[in-house]
């Protein structure tokens, strides 16, 4: 597949590492030549330097042979016109962009722009995917990390092991004879800072980091198996209110299981546009590291607060004092991976990474064959894909203990029709069953070679 990926920024750097180590054919494009540099020195990528909405530039990157381009520049503009140029000089077949700006998504989601006048196949909002994410984490406050699969009917959840887990140093294979009737899988373990994919023999110690899938009744019986609280969001204080706060704010307002929540914004206009836009959410214009405000916010009886303003520090370092404070639980969003294994020591109980929700959305249009799920776990560390069997998959019609899967490979999650199967051994894989793989990121190109990747990929 041969791929032109404009924007050599974290996102598009990214989406070349994990396309490029797959041995397709990726051409990175930047204004910025030293982006460029970094790319084509670390990655088996070619480079361009240039404008990315320039017709020449494209042709230099070989535009006319490209099955896809992905436009994942700063500039929201710069990514319409390229996958419009795309489109009408080059016939590029694929087109995905990514865009930041409320007021194109509002467009774009009315239907105000059709295929024939803005020719983007795929339309990636980072801030929508981030306050996805951070309404996901108040569904399971004690979880690191959760994602939906199977159309809700399967949770990934993510659990750091403390010394009151009543699980510790059991071999996983006992699990199920321990809860026969619990559907929890373990399928990585992030441990000395290292993720695998563990064995039946393996222990659970404290301290270890897991990922466990689990179906979404079952969710906080699991939470409980492993040592964790299950008790329910009713107060949230949201540090933030531009794009990311907003739309969660707006989420909490909508739900039956209401959430009271209050927003700080720092800056003025923000502040007075969010309160413009909430209804029923109470928006305070002020420093949310101020000791006074966050009282007055009700931060020191809140059940959580959610960290989301555009500076990485000020997500850390508000979300520490409000625990100082009284606060049951923070989440910070951090655009900065080197700052994740700051998380531990500052005590923060979960964080959000919005390159990893926007490579995992784009990956989720990229992949080969029945693909409807893809998440990326860590620093592209592993992946979760979810496919549909193929009949011409190497899988299909064998039990999953005779399917040679790699060793950093794990079955989570099995649907037949509209009903969940626990993957046990014996449990046979036919066609037309949905699947959902923990796999270490070396071993993607062997999984999708097993979900058969020869049908078209778009």
């Amino acid at each position: 597949m041969k791929v032109i990926i404009c924007g050599a920024g974290q996102v598009g750097w990214q989406i070349a590492r994990h396309l490029s180590s797959e041995k397709n054919d990726v051409t990175v494009v930047d204004n910025n030549p030293e982006l460029v540099a970094r790319a084509t020195d670390t990655l088996d990528v070619q480079g361009i330097a240039g404008h990315a909405s320039h017709p020449d530039v494209l042709d230099r990157a070989n535009a006319r042979d490209a099955d896809m381009i992905i436009a994942a520049t700063y500039s929201d503009e710069v990514n319409m016109v390229t996958c419009q140029v795309a489109h009408s000089v080059f016939s590029i077949p694929r087109k995905i962009a990514r865009l930041r700006s409320q007021s194109y998504l509002d467009a774009i989601y009315a239907d105000l722009y059709r295929r024939d006048h803005l020719p983007i196949d795929v339309v990636i909002s980072p801030e929508r995917e981030v306050a996805e994410a951070v309404l996901k984490r108040i569904q399971a406050p004690s979880a690191f990390d959760i994602e939906s699969f199977m159309g809700g009917k399967v949770q990934l959840l993510g659990i750091q092991l403390g010394d009151e887990c009543p699980v510790l140093n059991t071999p996983l294979r006992q699990l199920t004879d321990l809860f026969s009737t619990l559907s929890a899988i373990v399928v990585g373990v992030r441990r000395d800072k290292g993720l695998f994919a563990p064995e039946p023999g393996d222990q659970l110690f404290a301290g270890d980091q897991i990922y466990v899938f689990t179906r979404s009744e079952d969710v906080n019986r699991t939470l409980e198996v492993f040592g964790k609280s299950t008790k329910r969001q009713e107060r949230v204080v949201i540090l933030g209110g531009g794009n990311v706060g907003l739309a969660v704010a707006r989420e909490l307002e909508t739900r039956t299981d209401r959430i009271r929540a209050k927003v700080i914004e720092l800056n003025r206009d923000v502040a007075e546009r969010a309160a413009d836009t909430l209804e029923r959410t109470v928006v305070l214009h002020g420093d949310g590291m101020n000791r006074e405000l966050m009282k007055e916010a009700g931060v020191p009886r809140a059940d959580a607060i959610l960290a989301v303003t555009d500076d990485d520090k000020v997500n850390l370092l508000s979300s520490v004092r409000a625990k100082a404070e009284g606060c049951a639980m923070s989440i910070a969003l951090v655009n900065d991976p080197s700052l994740v294994g700051l998380m531990e020591p500052l005590n923060i109980d979960a964080y959000i990474n919005p390159r990893t929700q926007t490579v995992s959305s784009i990956l989720r249009h990229i992949r080969h064959g029945k693909v409807r799920e893809v998440y990326s776990l860590g620093d592209a560390e592993a992946e979760v894909i979810e496919a549909q069997v193929l009949s011409t998959s190497p899988i299909a019609g064998k039990a999953i203990r005779d399917v040679d899967f790699p060793e950093g490979v794990l079955v989570g999650a099995l649907m037949k029709g509209e009903t969940v199967v626990k993957p046990a051994g014996k449990v046979r894989i036919d066609e037309g069953d949905v699947v959902t793989l923990f796999c270490m990121a070396a071993d993607v190109p062997e999984v999708e070679r097993l979900l058969q990747v020869s049908i078209d990929f778009f």
